[in-house]
């Protein structure tokens, strides 16, 4: 989701404390959540893992790319 992994991120970043989520936006945060909440549902579906991996990827992208829009923040007023 955040287009690289928890070790890569400590490496990038030694100065900062705690981890990426810390520093996440709010849109990132409400992204990762619902993908959390998903990718529960699709295990209890039994989905594989790497049908899930696609499927979690695309869904992110949308979600991302709406929360972003700025109809999406307009629509919130």
């Amino acid at each position: 989701m955040f287009g690289v992994t928890a070790k890569q991120w400590r490496e990038a970043n030694p100065n900062l404390k705690g981890n990426i989520r810390d520093y996440a936006t709010i849109n990132e945060l409400i992204c990762l959540s619902n993908m959390e909440n998903i990718n529960a549902v699709l295990i209890n579906d039994g989905i594989p893992q790497g049908e899930r991996l696609v499927k979690l990827n695309k869904i992110a992208i949308q979600q991302m790319l709406i929360l972003k829009s700025d109809n999406y923040r307009h629509s919130l007023k």
